[in-house]
């Protein structure tokens, strides 16, 4: 694995795909999905460019968090999160990309406020319907966009998907392309909030070039990075035990 070469041709398929839409590539974030990874594998993409690294285990946040496994990069938290878990998220990242209910919206506007902060989150939308994802329908998303804006401990950037495993190449593309245009129609509802609305989080490693097509201002990339992930350790259902 050579994540200089890697981070290279990632960002070339970036550049390419954001020239052939007529957009500027330094609008695309690329972000280091580190699920699984050490910490030395996520200094050592830091070390190589990375700027953003997102997890998707609250157990591995907290534990690269006091290995100080991030330091010169931004942590976003990029997975299911669960309101239980909502105290070892708020505050200690960037960035929130899976906000998926209003439980989980409520449950993180009152923890930011308990800290005298404002949170940044995404609305996780579900645009297939699928029972295996959480989500926001597309058509409850915009009245979730409102409920935020009545919420101050709480900033919406944006939407996420993450659209059904495609089977071939450009079959995602109408799912991105559904994304962005209803971020265009609720950024055009929330006349206060809509300005915050810059964060259009969609694409992974064998869909990202037609992400960046449709619009993508985030890209989340894992294998393509890395290579192969290595074997998930078992995560105990009831985190109690997390150490901040």
């Amino acid at each position: 694995m050579n994540l200089t070469e890697n981070i290279k041709k990632i960002r070339s398929g970036i550049e390419a795909a954001a020239r052939a839409a007529g957009r500027d590539p330094a609008e695309i974030t690329l972000l280091a999905a580190t699920k699984t990874q050490s910490s030395q594998a996520i200094r050592a993409a830091v070390a190589a460019g990375i700027t953003v690294c997102g997890e998707n285990r609250v157990q591995e946040l907290t534990a690269h968090l006091a290995d100080n496994a991030y330091q010169g990069a931004q942590v976003h938290f990029i997975g299911h999160l669960q309101t239980n878990k909502v105290k070892y998220v708020v505050g200690r990242v960037e960035l929130i990309h899976s906000i998926s209910s209003d439980k989980l919206l409520l449950a993180v506007a009152e923890r930011a406020g308990q800290l005298d902060l404002v949170q940044d989150i995404l609305l996780e939308v579900n645009l297939a319907g699928e029972a295996s994802k959480s989500g926001f329908s597309p058509e409850e998303a915009p009245a979730a966009a409102r409920r935020c804006a009545g919420l101050p401990s709480v900033r919406l950037r944006g939407l996420m998907c993450i659209p059904p495993a495609a089977g071939h190449p450009g079959e995602n593309l109408p799912h991105f392309q559904k994304l962005r245009q209803l971020a265009v129609d609720i950024r055009s509802e929330m006349m206060d909030n809509g300005m915050d609305m810059d964060v259009l989080s969609m694409g992974m490693s064998g869909d990202y070039a037609d992400a960046v097509m449709a619009g993508s201002t985030c890209i989340r990339v894992g294998s393509a990075l890395f290579g192969p992930r290595p074997p998930m350790s078992p995560i105990p259902h009831d985190e109690r035990e997390i150490s901040i």
